[in-house]
């Protein structure tokens, strides 16, 4: 009676949202640079200023990857992150004004959704109602993923959009057409997310592909269902990318700097100096090129199999998705994760540990869940093969729900710990920009994050480069930059000497005020500095 009246679907929901909600009250507002920005986009938007921002995360948000000639602040938005997470806060913005909560709300009703719709993939592919409805738990609080799904980053949306885009393609694999058709307008949405979201399109062309191939057989999809796939998502993605050719002359502006594609470390990702080319690439030689896509694709699935899947259930998804490898209900979901694994070692494995993986990687949650239910059966049936008088259907849910109950358990515990790091760390950045409270709003500071004081502060300003001192003085005098933070958790190379007082270049003033651990006085966390460009500038006078 419950399933026909919708009251499990209505649960699930409900209870995933009570997770989100759990999550904002540990912690509401952004809590690292992708939240921050979007936030602060949805804002100008929501402001009627369109898209730009007041700061600069990272020199590649301004098309070139490069120092512009003259420093100009705000800019136009969205050079490298996609519109989508800061377009849907808009309407919450408007209704609850720019508040914590409103940028919040949109990402946790997103997220809640994907719990019933996960039980509703797992009716579809035939499980039992219990066991569909312990996967869509698992996915109502994922374990170590489950703090950033009260974020507004764009996890939740593209979970939502990556799993709805496989079911429909599930679906299409099965005849029904309808679905085959809406999956192209989903993926199209799917990429206003997340850049990485068009790999969710290679199911949908892998399917129609070998169904052309396959001739002797019936055709499910068709040339029509086909072609107006192909149409919706090309329908949603090109007022998109319009935009971005007449802004920045390229449909990926990022992507066509080099910044983002030819990184050998991690690092130069935030330089301005440091060249990134195909040549500077290979010039790194066969072995370290080798090493690291190697190390992008076991850290990619290294992730996987920790964050969400907390390793002891990783067996359990491998077996259950190799029992259900020929069911069209998992095949797109098993070409998608193929074609993420391939892509986080060849082309992102640099980015893969520091979260370009994981939000993609979160379009595989819910079938994974799924997987490691039907795995858990089907090992405890493999075993009471072995034992007759063991009672199969009691051990299968006793494990399955012992599983069910260590990754909500992980998730509370990861919620709660991750929650208190980004309090401590806005605790800080609170401290550290309190002396500038009376400063004319409009000086400029360097940051390792601008996008937190511009968000705590309104602050405007630039990111601190990972470029020699001598840069980091040319991209001061470029923005105008009067005040400089530093903060110990997140130093580059060059200015380390200087937060350590070993080096003080001349146009750096002593620390103006520091903030030190709550835990050790002794320890400095942060330290403020004035920055004088100008010889009648006496604030940096010894």
């Amino acid at each position: 009676m419950l399933l026909c009246t919708g009251m499990v679907p209505l649960t699930l929901f409900l209870l995933a949202l009570g997770a989100r909600m759990l999550g904002g009250a540990l912690f509401l507002d952004p809590g690292y640079p992708d939240a921050f920005y979007y936030v602060s986009v949805a804002q100008s938007l929501a402001a009627g200023n369109g898209f730009q921002v007041g700061y600069i995360w990272n020199f590649v948000d301004t098309g070139t990857a490069t120092l512009p000639d003259v420093g100009v602040l705000p800019i136009v938005s969205n050079a490298h992150w996609m519109p989508l997470a800061a377009i849907i806060q808009v309407p919450f913005i408007w209704l609850l004004g720019p508040t914590a909560l409103a940028s919040a709300l949109p990402f946790w009703l997103t997220s809640a959704a994907v719990a019933p719709l996960t039980w509703w993939i797992g009716r579809d592919a035939g499980l039992a109602p219990w066991q569909a409805a312990a996967a869509a738990v698992m996915v109502a609080v994922p374990a170590l993923v489950a703090p950033f799904l009260a974020q507004p980053d764009n996890f939740g949306p593209f979970m939502l959009l990556g799993t709805l885009a496989l079911w429909l393609c599930a679906r299409g694999l099965r005849g029904d057409r309808r679905a085959f058709v809406l999956g192209g307008v989903v993926v199209g949405f799917a990429f206003l997310s997340r850049n990485d979201g068009i790999l969710l399109g290679i199911p949908f062309a892998l399917a129609f592909l070998v169904e052309l191939l396959r001739r002797s057989e019936p055709r499910r999809i068709g040339w029509t269902a086909a072609v107006l796939c192909a149409l919706g998502f090309v329908l949603v993605a090109t007022p998109w990318l319009v935009r971005q050719l007449t802004e920045f002359g390229s449909i990926s502006p990022s992507a066509t700097s080099g910044r983002i594609t030819w990184l050998r470390a991690y690092a130069e990702l935030y330089s301005v100096s440091t060249p990134a080319t195909l040549q500077t690439f290979l010039d790194q030689g066969v072995g370290p090129l080798v090493t690291s896509r190697v190390l992008g694709l076991v850290n990619a699935l290294g992730l996987f199999a920790l964050q969400p899947l907390l390793i002891f259930l990783a067996p359990f998804t491998l077996l259950g998705a190799w029992w259900r490898r020929r069911d069209h209900a998992f095949q797109p979901w098993l070409v998608y994760a193929g074609c993420l694994f391939l892509a986080s070692g060849l082309v992102f494995a640099v980015h893969v540990p520091h979260g370009t993986f994981l939000h993609s990687a979160v379009a595989l949650m819910p079938y994974a869940y799924l997987a490691s239910v039907v795995g858990i059966g089907g090992v405890v049936a493999a075993v009471g093969r072995r034992r007759p008088g063991w009672d199969v259907q009691r051990a299968t849910r006793l494990y399955t729900w012992t599983a069910v109950g260590a990754v909500v358990a992980l998730g509370v515990v990861s919620s709660v710990t991750v929650a208190n790091s980004w309090r401590n760390a806005q605790d800080i950045a609170r401290a550290a920009v309190a002396p500038l409270a009376t400063v004319d709003p409009s000086e400029r500071l360097m940051s390792s994050d601008a996008g937190a004081f511009w968000y705590l502060a309104a602050r405007p300003g630039v990111v601190t480069p990972e470029d020699p001192l001598s840069v980091v003085e040319d991209v001061a005098r470029r923005y105008d930059i009067r005040w400089l933070l530093l903060e110990r958790a997140f130093m580059t190379r060059a200015l380390g000497p200087v937060f350590l007082g070993e080096e003080r270049p001349d146009w750096l003033s002593a620390p103006l005020a520091t903030v030190t651990s709550p835990t050790d006085p002794d320890r400095i966390e942060a330290a403020l500095y004035a920055v004088c460009l100008s010889p009648d500038d006496l604030r940096c006078t010894p």
